[in-house]
């Protein structure tokens, strides 16, 4: 299994500019940028939470669990 970021998805959708973005929630640029590019090993839950108020979505909307293996043909 793996989780794929879709903040840059969302963050497109809606029109909103990182800067932005990470002012209103109180991060810096740069985790913001960590963030959307999927370089993390884990989010807190209240970054989740501000993440998801300023943007209007539900934590199921900026993260996607797939599982490789069922992509690959036997």
């Amino acid at each position: 299994m793996e989780v794929i970021v879709r903040l840059d998805v969302v963050m497109a959708q809606r029109k909103v500019r990182g800067r932005e973005l990470a002012k209103e929630i109180g991060i810096t640029e740069q985790n913001l940028s960590l963030l959307k590019s999927g370089r993390v090993k884990g989010i807190r839950f209240e970054t989740l939470a501000k993440l998801c108020a300023a943007l209007e979505c539900q934590p199921g909307d900026l993260l996607e669990v797939i599982d490789p293996a069922a992509s690959d043909p036997p």
